[in-house]
Order: structure tokens, then sequence, then C-alpha cells
């Protein structure tokens, strides 16, 4: 008599070895997710694996059965086992969130900041994982609009989680499921976390020759040109009821890049920096919250794993101006000087740099109306597709969101560039002029800080 080889023992035997497989591929997506751009590297993301039977159901009523795929059964239970490469396992589940207690609040733009982070995080995290044989199979975001603040309630029909961290906010679940074939045809696992890890913001000065258009063109067209990221939703054609950052954002998903080349382009947005960009210094809260993650030692910077380093906004300083630096950007000193004009000063510097850039991107939203918060993940997406294809290219970018914070200025750019729906990203781009060493990358706190096991 043949042996049963499908029973219950079998079958549980499967699950674990499964979910030791995905747990071994969350940590390193986790590892190349970190490296995310985020505002002041505030790091606001987090992320939750859906593991307990309670947790599992409440996912899967999130998931409505329009955002699975027709040809898949949902199921509550452990991933299939990687060691079947020809049949689709079956699915885990991860909920991205926003960490309230991570993000800014200042000004009510910096919210859709927040979101554009998160969303950023969640892309790296699913591409990482696709790259592993993890595809998404089905997605829904959180309910509400662009500016609506996210409740740290869960927001699905039913109960949620018993043990959902209170100051998380959910954003969306994603159910993901292995299959080996699909990891096949995904991008290369080291190219990515090369890639994210050569990322940075360069704030020195650019190369002053122009970018090739076909350059641009590529960078507009999507992340990595033509070819398919296949992670599922958040960078593919696999779902079709809710894509999130695919590759067909130039047909027409909602979110539109341009590129300001053109000498009188340049020049006019440098004034609107000029003479705007100074309420990023004069606002007493949205300053006090920056310089809350400034970090005046390394060690510091180390210990927090988050926040900015004086070395990483101005290059090497000597320690007195390191001293004269930390003096002329305190609370204190800035509403001392804002009646002397220090804040349109320091404008005028920033001004100064953004001028000669050889090219500038704005992204901005187009589709919904009123935008909604899953506009504002899926930019966070189309942000890192963006922002990892340039670094690829040999290009470093410089965010300018002073322009995007206030109400006033971020409506004259869309009306000074005819710009299409919201804008919600501005940067220089370019070749450094200097060398990486002499801005470095930003610290962070550990992948397993985000993560959580519900």
């Amino acid at each position: 008599m043949t042996a049963d080889r499908t029973g219950p023992s079998v079958t549980a035997a499967r699950g674990v070895a499964a979910e030791a497989h995905f747990a071994t591929a969350l940590g390193v997506a986790a590892g190349i997710a970190a490296l995310s751009p985020s505002s002041h590297n505030c790091q606001p993301w987090a992320a939750a694996w859906a593991r307990t039977a309670a947790a599992r159901a409440a996912t899967a009523r999130a998931l409505a059965p329009s955002a699975l795929r027709a040809d898949r059964t949902p199921s509550a239970g452990p991933a299939g086992p990687p060691d079947e490469p020809a049949r689709p396992g079956r699915s885990v589940d991860l909920v991205l969130a926003l960490d309230n207690q991570r993000r800014l609040r200042a000004l009510p733009a910096l919210h859709v900041e927040m979101l554009v982070s998160c969303g950023a995080y969640g892309r790296l995290l699913l591409r990482a994982l696709a790259a592993q044989g993890w595809g998404v199979d089905g997605l829904r975001f959180t309910p509400g609009g662009l500016l609506e603040q996210p409740g740290e309630a869960w927001p699905w029909p039913g109960p949620g989680p018993a043990d959902w961290p209170r100051s998380w906010a959910p954003l969306c679940v994603a159910r993901l499921r292995y299959d080996a074939g699909a990891a096949a045809r995904a991008e290369d696992l080291p190219t990515l976390r090369a890639t994210a890890g050569a990322r940075r913001t360069h704030r020195a000065p650019y190369r002053p020759e122009p970018l090739p258009p076909e350059l641009l063109e590529r960078l507009e067209s999507g992340p990595l040109g033509s070819e398919r990221v296949d992670s599922g939703p958040l960078g593919s054609e696999r779902l079709e009821s809710e894509p999130l950052g695919s590759e067909r954002l130039a047909g027409g998903s909602g979110i539109a890049v341009r590129h300001l080349t053109a000498d009188a382009d340049r020049a006019a947005l440098a004034d609107l920096v000029a003479r705007h960009a100074g309420r990023d210094f004069s606002h007493g809260p949205a300053w006090r919250e920056t310089h809350a993650y400034l970090r005046f030692s390394e060690g510091d910077a180390v210990a927090r794993g988050d926040g900015f380093t004086l070395g990483e906004l101005f290059g090497p300083l000597s320690w007195p101006h390191q001293r004269a630096r930390r003096i002329a950007l305190a609370p204190a000193t800035m509403r001392a000087l804002r009646h002397v004009g220090y804040p349109r000063l320091l404008a005028r510097q920033l001004a100064a740099v953004v001028r000669p850039t050889p090219a500038l991107t704005v992204m901005s939203l187009t589709g919904t109306r009123p935008p909604t918060l899953a506009d504002g993940v899926r930019a966070g997406a189309r942000v890192a597709d963006y922002w990892l294809s340039a670094t690829g290219e040999g290009l470093v970018l410089h965010p300018i969101s002073a322009v995007l914070q206030h109400e006033v200025p971020r409506r004259l750019l869309e009306d000074r560039f005819r710009i299409k729906g919201r804008a919600f990203f501005l940067s220089r781009i370019g070749r450094p002029a200097t060398e990486f060493p002499a801005f470095p990358r930003s610290h962070r706190r550990s992948a397993g800080a985000a993560l959580r096991t519900i």
C-alpha cells in the first residue's frame, strides 16, 4: 500500500517550512526597504505579518473578493511550500501602516509626505519579496482622502487583530503567494540591494551639463525603463483593480512626471524658491519639528537611527563651523533673526543651488479628484521606482520640499508650470559635482524595528 503523503502532518510540516521561508525572505526585504527615502529621515513606516488565526481572518475580511484574482482562492492558512515551484502556494498577508509616533505633523501637507514615504517603503519591500518569489496576489487600501488623518483603529469590517499596535494606522493589506516561476522573471535581488544602498539625497551642486533627453524619457516611462518589475500591485500588471505604482504610470495611471530643463523654467523655479522657501524656516512649529531631527554628533545619529547630521546637510565641517551652524539653526535663533530677513537669506542660498541644476523633477497626482489616501501611497511607490532608476543611471536627487509644504508656493508652482493635478514631489536631479563620501547616507533604524507579527 502506498503511503499517504498528503495527510495533516505533511501539510502542517509544509506550512511550517513555508512560513520559515517567508520569514527569511521578509527579513531580507525589510533590510532593503529600510533604505527608503522619507522626509527628515523620520522613517514613519511600519509593516505587520498576519500569522495568527484572528489576524488572518481580519486581513481576509479586508481583502474584498474584487481585490483578488479570479483564478485564486483566498486562504487564511500558511503559505504554500517553496519547494513545489510548479504550483503557486497558499497565501500570506502583509499590512503596510503609518506609525503615528514617527510621523511629522507640524503642517497639513506633511501628511502627504508621510503617505509618500510609506508608499516608497512598501514598494521596495514588495520588490525585494518578489525577487525572492513572493509576488502580490491581492491588495486593498484603507478608504479616505489624501489629507485625512487615518485612524489608529482597524478600519475594515469586523474585529481587527487584538495585538495591533495602537499607534499604527493601516494603509493597505497585500496578499502574497510564492511562485518560483515568478521569481525567475523578477529583478535581481543583489542589484536591487546595491541600488537601494547607493541611493541618497545629495544637496551639493551638480555638474551643469544637460541630461540627455532619452535618459529623462526613460525615467518618465517607469521603473527600469522598459523592463518589467514583477512584484504585483506595487509594481506590475498582475492586479487590474488596485494597481499600486505599476509600470503603466505613463499611460494614465494617475501620476504625471515632468522634467523642467529649459533655462527660463529653471530660473523661474529658482526665483520661486528664493521668494517662498523661507517659510520653511520662519514657520515656528515647522522649524522646531525639523530641528528635532538634526543630529549634532555621529554617536547620536547612530543611536537614534534617524534624522540627519550637519555633515549630511553641508558636507565636511570643521568644529568651529559645526558650532556656528548649531547656533544659527537653533529655533530661538531662527525666531529672533526672522525679523531681519534671515529665513529669506537661507532661501536665496537654496535658490542659488537650484538655479544651475540641469533638470528639476515634478510629480503630480492627476487621477482621482479629490485625491485619496491610496493615491498618496501609490505616489510613494512611483517616487521609489524613479529614484532607484535614477540612481542606476548614476544620478542623484535633492527634494525641494519647502515649496510643496505650504499652500501658496505649491499653487504658484502648479500655475506657473501648468502642472496637472496636485504636485507632491519636487526635486533637483543631476550628476554630482562632489564625491559621495563628502555627503554620507543617513543613518537608519534596524530593519526589524518597523516589523511586527500579529
